[in-house]
């Protein structure tokens, strides 16, 4: 009988990973997730800490939000972070789109956009109104009418009418959809839209922003 020859020590420890390799695919997948991680929040969901009290009691300021910026095309209810007026970067929520008529205000106070007066009572602050300044105001194409929930701390669309497109923003300076609060963790939730924004009748065949 012929013995086997017995295994050279290099190939009996064939197929045995070392430590050091474990180790760099450890720090590799690490390092590749910070990096797609960073790269998501950079060109997809960046971060941004609300500034100041013109979005309450929805947005409190300090509070840090997500922004999805593919969120498709913005419509009415929407709670935006957008370029345009001087001071950077500015949050606040779509009242009316492109081909749109916004107005204020009917005989109870309230914001009409194409007639159809708005029950703001789930976003507005609870100890503000409607709009201390009254306008009419035909949106154009591709612009939109923005407005803080608390109203009466709020520089927005009202205050800017003097400026290009009286008021209005460029779809195109919106950087996206702030669509939940992370920070603080007492106040981490989703920023749904508001019901009356959600209602296909309600705006039936008015301007380019249609609801579906």
């Amino acid at each position: 009988m012929t013995a086997e020859p017995e295994s050279k020590p290099e190939e009996a420890g064939k197929g045995k990973p070392s430590g050091k390799g474990g180790l760099r695919e450890t720090v590799t997948l690490i390092v590749s997730g910070v990096v797609v991680a960073l790269l998501l929040q950079a060109f997809v969901f960046p971060t941004f800490r609300i500034p100041s009290e013109s979005m309450e009691n929805t947005l409190r300021e300090g509070d840090r939000v997500v922004v999805n910026k593919l969120h498709g095309a913005t419509e009415r209810g929407d709670v935006v972070v957008f370029e345009g007026w001087p001071g950077g970067d500015t949050i606040k929520r779509v009242i009316a789109v492109g081909g749109d008529t916004v107005k204020c205000c009917d005989a109870q106070n309230r914001i009409t956009v194409n007639g159809v007066p708005l029950d703001e009572t789930a976003y507005l602050h609870p100890d503000d109104f409607a709009s201390g300044d009254k306008f009419e105001k035909v949106v154009p194409e591709g612009r939109l009418w923005v407005m803080g929930d608390h109203r009466s701390a709020s520089g927005d669309s009202r205050t800017h009418e003097e400026m290009e497109g009286e008021g209005t923003i460029s779809e195109d300076d919106v950087i996206g959809r702030a669509f939940a609060i992370y920070w603080p963790l007492s106040r981490v939730g989703v920023l749904s839209t508001p019901e009356i924004f959600t209602k296909p009748e309600i705006f039936a065949g008015a301007g380019r922003g249609e609801l579906r």
